[in-house]
């Protein structure tokens, strides 16, 4: 029973250590971060206007046009406009579909103006729509653009300061694409045919013609440059920034904008795969020819306007007079829905996709539970009745374990009263006292440690539906019942002004809601089904761990505190019925007795 202790004691502390950093050193970080991008977006509110997509005079985006062995953005002027500014400055096609909002600039055709019409950045949906990408000169410039880097004879080449062509009236939606046309001084005509769906893919084809006398050769280059990081500061368990696909064999690299920023990073020349840049619940990434080989690199540029790169350049292609050629990008721009992503992998053939969401080292139990999630929210349309649901599936897959788990504690009670005896007898031989259990469990048939893996196996459990709930978009402003409308953020309420009837602000620290307090309160019944633990310093653990516990999880995502709570009532029910089976009494009433029991004053 002792070792069986110390297991769990160890496994508790563990856990705490997580969720201590979490609390006290993550969760203010956030905080702050968040009123920070809340002050910034009330300001940018202010300056942005509605898109306009007529031609506007003055002069294109500034930039150079991409050199060396592969394209760099150029030295942009500082972001000082605002995005209105930003976006009259060019002439612009629109973009209209049932999931987007925006416009391509014509001039280097780049893709910086996307707004997501599905997704708001509160939970009110009167709030403003999720702007994505936007133009190089704003403070939060973020866009894609498409190029050629030539080699001499060919002439000038599509690159940053091209100006594309388009035809009057043209708008890119889901059923009508658009084709851009360039011609360069030597006659090589340049035409880019942009088509999307109903999501977030774009489909950029381009068609180059050579009329000339002579062969032509160049590289196709792809480019996804944002001027600033996001504002939220790093969480261990998702990772943002810099990631990507090397090949159609190849694994996925990610990288932080932290080690970018010292060094440039460089994959392996290869052929198929992906690259991009990633951040919570959205992400942009472009999808190169997956007949030619590549180099990729993630870079961070502090010439002009500082900013990160993530970029391809392809091998040379040669187009003989007379003759044509065919080149076919793919740009992800939007929310990364599970299904969408998955869909995408699929459909277009794009290696590791999938893993644009950040499932974590348990993703083989990690997506698993999602989809189980998904498949009972398409069901009841709750994504909290959801979790409660698959919480009774994962209760009933580990049932045979739990079962050994709960039947070995029972057995331990049972040899309570033999070791009490081994105790008296042996007395401070510590040595005699271990061989004497060991050979009393021998007997038994009792496997001391039995308890401890049930708790073991579950931890991966708990840690895949953690992540579950943080980093999948589906989770985020997901309503359960009541005062929860978002499970990816955590309680709203605070015991400490009575759950809102009293008119006043309560510290973050102090946000101790109603369903942390569930969940503390199961988690302390469930610990009073066994028996206290005669060593004083085990016993005082395991008296306030549910505390601590309560204020720990109160800053973490409702979703996950639901599940705990839950998760705690199942295993108070489920160990109730298999120790009665096994005729073991069941400690809990006595225990609650003990623990509002006036203790007896020692006399002296």
């Amino acid at each position: 029973m002792e070792k069986n202790r110390n297991y769990f004691i160890a496994i508790a502390l563990s856990v705490v250590i997580v969720l201590a950093w979490q609390f006290l050193y993550m969760n203010p970080r956030i905080e702050q971060q968040r009123r920070a991008e809340e002050a910034r977006q009330a300001q940018q509110a202010t300056q942005q206007t509605q898109t306009t997509t007529a031609p506007a005079d003055g002069t294109a985006a500034p930039a150079t046009t991409p050199s060396g062995t592969t394209p760099a953005s150029g030295g942009q002027q500082a972001g000082t406009l605002s995005r209105a500014e930003a976006l009259a400055k060019t002439q612009r096609v629109e973009i209209d579909t049932n999931a987007i909002a925006g416009s391509i600039n014509l001039t280097g055709a780049r893709l910086d103006d996307v707004r997501l019409k599905d997704y708001h950045e509160t939970v009110d949906d009167s709030s403003p729509i999720i702007t994505l990408l936007s133009p190089a000169e704003t403070h939060d410039g973020y866009f894609t653009e498409l190029g050629y880097i030539g080699n001499e004879g060919v002439g000038s080449v599509p690159g940053p300061t091209t100006v594309w062509t388009a035809p009057a009236g043209a708008k890119l939606t889901e059923t009508t694409p658009v084709t851009l046309s360039y011609t360069n001084d030597k006659g090589v005509v340049f035409n880019r045919t942009i088509s999307i769906d109903d999501h977030y893919m774009v489909t950029v084809t381009d068609k180059i013609e050579n009329p000339g006398q002579d062969a032509i050769t160049l590289s196709a280059y792809g480019r996804i440059t944002r001027n600033n990081k996001p504002v939220t500061p790093p969480v261990f368990v998702i990772h943002e920034g810099f990631l990507g696909v090397a090949g159609a064999d190849g694994s996925l690299t990610e990288e932080t904008y932290k080690k970018v920023e010292e060094q440039p990073y460089v994959l392996p020349k290869a052929t198929g795969g992906w690259l991009g840049i990633t951040d919570k619940y959205w992400a942009a990434a472009i999808v190169p020819p997956q007949d030619k080989a590549v180099e990729t690199r993630y870079s961070h540029f502090t010439d002009g306007q500082p900013r990160y790169q993530a970029d391809y350049r392809s091998d040379a292609v040669t187009i003989a007079p007379g003759a044509s050629t065919e080149l076919k990008n793919m740009i992800f721009a939007g929310a990364k829905e599970v299904p969408l992503v998955d869909r995408y992998e699929k459909q277009y053939s794009i290696p590791k996709f999938d893993l644009l969401i950040d499932w974590g080292w348990f993703y083989f139990i990690t997506k698993p539970m999602f989809k189980l999630m998904d498949f009972f929210f398409r069901y009841f349309g709750n994504f909290g009745v959801a979790i409660l649901l698959t919480t009774i599936v994962v209760k009933l897959l580990f049932f045979p374990l739990a079962s050994k788990q709960y039947a070995s504690m029972a057995n331990m009670k049972r040899m309570q009263p033999k070791i009490e005896e081994l105790k008296a007898k042996f007395g401070d031989d510590r040595m005699g006292m271990q061989q004497a259990m060991m050979q009393l469990y021998k007997e038994e048939k009792i496997n001391p440690i039995a308890g401890c893996w049930p708790m073991l196996l579950q931890i991966p459990v708990f840690f895949a539906l953690y992540k579950v709930i943080y980093v999948t978009i589906e989770m985020r402003h997901a309503p359960f019942f009541g005062w929860i409308h978002d499970l990816s953020a955590p309680d709203p309420t605070s015991l400490f002004n009575l759950f809102g009837l009293l008119p006043y602000d309560v510290p973050h620290f102090l946000m101790i809601g109603v369903w942390p307090i569930i969940m503390g309160i199961t988690m302390f019944l469930q610990m009073r089904m066994n028996p206290t633990p005669p060593d004083p310093t085990q016993a005082m653990i395991f008296t306030w761990m549910p505390l601590i516990f309560t204020f720990m999880l109160a800053s973490f995502p409702a979703g996950l505190v639901i599940y705990w709570a839950w998760n705690n009532t199942l295993s108070i029910s489920q160990q109730a019925v298999i120790m009665k089976r096994h005729g073991a009494k069941i400690e809990l009433f006595d225990n609650l007795k003990g623990v509002f029991k006036r203790k007896p004053v020692q006399s002296k």
